[in-house]
């Protein structure tokens, strides 16, 4: 990725409704070259625009991370299924002894262990591990800091 791309990229991380005319004055690209680089960006490189939500202010106080494992033949159900949830935030296929990690969103503990105990009696879940989330830290922070940018150089821990 070329440097103006990742300048680009950041600082649409940094907030996504931002002005082209503003973003133009940051990076000292013009609005036309980025106008078209968006253009190109959609479907690509960017994939969704989306809001980050704090789920506990609108009641939803238990999140947990799920590393699930499960009978080989029920691999494509179960993705299925979790794709479907409504309690589904992420869902990635992992490996290392799991194929699935799964984020759910609920209102309670008991409502996400009702859930979990729903799949394992519709699945032949092998092997499961909840993690659950105390406090959030960080979250998508990744090239969302213009002025941090190294471009090609590593940068020190």
């Amino acid at each position: 990725m070329k440097k103006k791309d990742k300048l680009i990229i950041s600082h649409l991380r940094q907030d996504g409704r931002m002005q082209l005319t503003k973003m133009s004055k940051k990076t000292s690209i013009p609005v036309s070259t980025l106008f078209e680089k968006l253009k190109k960006y959609q479907g690509g490189i960017i994939t969704k625009h989306t809001v980050l939500v704090d789920f506990s202010r609108i009641g939803y106080g238990t999140r947990a991370k799920v590393l699930l494992k499960v009978k080989k033949s029920q691999l494509k159900d179960l993705k299925e299924f979790l794709l479907k949830s409504s309690h589904t935030n992420e869902l990635y296929r992992i490996n290392n002894g799991f194929d699935f990690l799964v984020e759910f969103i609920f209102e309670s503990m008991q409502g996400l262990e009702e859930y979990l105990d729903s799949v394992c009696s519709q699945f032949d879940i092998k092997k499961e591990q909840v993690l659950y989330v105390v406090k959030e830290l960080k979250r998508e922070e990744f090239l969302s800091k213009p002025h941090l940018l190294t471009f090609g150089r590593t940068s020190s821990i």
